[in-house]
């Protein structure tokens, strides 16, 4: 096992590394956003289905929502006083 891995090596030091942590948005499943926001995930779909909820993408048939998104809709929903709508 260790032959083939130093065969292939040289391939290996050709493919740049990428870093989980970078600029690239992650991007949260309905399951993963609900945890994220500490809602519901029949919360999370009605609000996707009203339109008031978190902005969302949808590549493909699937549903994502980026965590860079989800924390700007929590930033335009803090209030100071209950009087506030």
């Amino acid at each position: 096992m260790l032959q083939s891995c130093n065969r292939l090596r040289p391939l290996c030091w050709s493919i740049p590394k990428v870093s989980l942590h970078t600029d690239a948005e992650r991007l949260l499943t309905p399951k993963e956003a609900s945890q994220f926001l500490r809602v519901s995930l029949s919360w999370l779909a009605k609000a996707r289905m009203r339109g008031d909820g978190p902005p969302y993408v949808k590549p493909g048939r699937s549903v994502r929502y980026s965590e860079r998104a989800l924390l700007q809709w929590i930033r335009s929903r803090t209030r100071l006083s209950t009087s506030e709508d």
